[in-house]
């Protein structure tokens, strides 16, 4: 006679098919990065690639680069983002002990991702107008130290705003977020993650516009963001690592303010 496999079977089989995907999804995004940041190496010996240098940008132009930001969101963020999608799925499973987890899950997942691709859109329209402005290098490098300056400024003060650890605190409490936004059903789950990505959105945005301070292709500044934005959200002195980094981003910020008007 068949028997059902207990609840702790089904949550730890669960969640090593859950970890498995993401880390999967995680690496297929970074591997792009990795392979679009070489393409950005053969400007740079003359070879031709289709991001847009210094020229007017057409509409292919306008999806590419579109495309990085999402690829490079989806790189950054969902990592950082795996104890919320976790959570989810062991509750979900908990509600509907027979049911597999994984389409709400992947709806969860999807709703989240929906929330980066909003920024992605505006992150492509401020890209624009910084090359049509050429404050952008071909290498999408800040070559204004001021414009750079004052994106660190930004970062810093934004790092000691209420809004930014009202934000943080539900990326930071998966269980409370979830326990407080729960919705049945699929439309449910898509937008409990598209809430979860919102928070995440307004908690990281100015974060994320520091890739034109180091260059949106440099692969080492793009690692040590996407690190910091996992330590503040699942490590137990985050907000203290949130607050220090303020205050270093304001003084770099500063450096390079004095450095360019003195």
């Amino acid at each position: 006679m068949y028997h059902e496999p207990p609840l702790e079977t089904l949550l730890r089989r669960d969640r090593a098919i859950l970890i498995f995907g993401i880390t999967g999804i995680s690496v297929f995004a970074w591997a792009y990065m990795f392979y679009l940041a070489w393409g950005m190496k053969n400007i740079a010996i003359g070879m031709e690639i289709t991001i847009p240098q210094m020229r007017s940008w057409g509409a292919v132009d306008f999806i590419f680069i579109f495309i990085m930001w999402m690829v490079m969101m989806v790189a950054m963020m969902v990592p950082s983002a795996a104890p919320m999608i976790l959570m989810y799925a062991t509750i979900n499973r908990k509600r509907r002990e027979q049911d597999g987890p994984f389409v709400a899950t992947g709806v969860f997942l999807f709703g989240y991702l929906v929330a980066w691709a909003w920024y992605s859109a505006f992150a492509t329209i401020g890209q624009w107008g910084l090359h049509t402005a050429a404050l952008l290098s071909p290498m999408m490098v800040s070559n204004s130290p001021i414009l750079g300056g004052a994106l660190l400024l930004a970062a810093g003060v934004f790092q000691f705003t209420p809004l930014k650890y009202a934000c943080l605190s539900r990326c930071r409490s998966p269980l409370g977020f979830l326990l407080n936004e729960w919705r049945e059903g699929t439309w449910g789950a898509f937008a409990m993650g598209l809430r979860s990505g919102n928070f995440c959105v307004v908690c990281c945005w100015v974060l994320m516009s520091l890739m034109f301070v180091a260059g949106a292709m440099n692969l080492l500044w793009m690692a040590i963001i996407a690190a910091f934005v996992l330590v503040e959200k699942v490590a137990p002195g985050g907000h203290v690592v949130s607050r220090a980094s303020g205050v270093l981003f304001i003084a770099w910020g500063t450096l390079m303010l004095v450095g360019a008007l003195g």
